[in-house]
């Protein structure tokens, strides 16, 4: 047999853990000097333990850990334990990722202050045009809420297109305004060009209004990195005596399978100060 110590050393774990799984039952000693009080492990006892400690690295409680070590758990719902788990994993590693570009974008923003690139801004002045629309909304304008938003929309109006026997005739138009709730809320507008009569149905078509002057450049990447982009758009309208009048347009003239590859133009609409 084991002392606490040594069974610890041979588990990889601490002594204060081994004494709270006996506190909680989850894992009991072998044998307990009634003298003493000194607890015994046996080897065999490191299976129970590896399986413990691999539950509760997966995430479950340890009352779930519990279940599962003494089979009160038929395989059918373990399967489903562990798909669900998977799933919520896979979800907090692509919010972690997402959370990541935005540290990247904010990053790469603070580097490139006190650069700005007058030659990359261009004003001009924007026609109307016929697009193809849906709306929702988004909790605010940053980028980690906006995204989950605009995608899934895009997704939703392009299958509504196709069914519709609709084919978009441009590039693709995302815009936003200040949502009626108010709160810092978005409403968020995935629209495409098409040529087609006006209608409000599964989907809207209407003419976005066009806009006497924007302040316009182009984002090279993913959405998810356009704050650097976005912010020296904001810098050169600032120091060259213009106001912004509203959120910029974004104009998706290159759209790739990888994102990195996107080519996207955003127009602010401004005025002079």
């Amino acid at each position: 047999m084991f002392t606490i110590g040594d069974f610890a050393r041979h588990g990889h774990v601490s002594v204060r853990m081994l004494r709270h799984y006996d506190a909680t039952g989850l894992l009991r000693p072998a044998h307990v000097d009634p003298a003493s009080g000194y607890r015994y492990y046996t080897a065999a006892q490191l299976a129970r333990l590896n399986r413990i400690i691999a539950l509760k690295d997966l995430g479950f409680t340890l009352q779930q850990v519990r279940d599962i070590v003494d089979e009160k758990v038929g395989l059918g719902e373990l399967r489903g334990m562990l798909r669900l788990r998977r799933a919520e994993l896979e979800t907090a590693m692509a919010a972690a990722g997402a959370r990541l570009i935005q540290v990247e974008a904010r990053l790469r923003a603070i580097e490139s202050e006190g650069h700005m690139p007058t030659n990359d801004v261009v004003t001009k002045s924007v026609p109307s045009v016929r697009v193809a629309e849906l709306t929702a909304t988004a909790a605010s304008f940053e980028p980690e809420d906006i995204g989950p938003v605009i995608g899934p929309l895009y997704d939703e109006l392009f299958r509504r297109l196709d069914s519709a026997g609709i084919t978009p005739t441009g590039p693709g138009i995302a815009y936003y305004e200040d949502a009626p709730e108010g709160g810092g809320k978005i409403s968020v507008h995935a629209a495409v060009q098409v040529s087609a009569p006006l209608q409000d149905g599964t989907f809207r078509i209407l003419d976005l209004p066009s806009l006497d002057q924007a302040a316009t450049i182009v984002h090279r990447g993913s959405m998810d990195a356009v704050l650097p982009t976005a912010q020296a758009l904001a810098r050169w309208i600032d120091a060259n005596d213009y106001q912004s009048t509203g959120y910029p347009r974004e104009i998706n003239l290159e759209c790739p399978e990888n994102r990195d590859d996107w080519v996207t133009e955003l127009q602010a609409p401004v005025t002079r100060a």
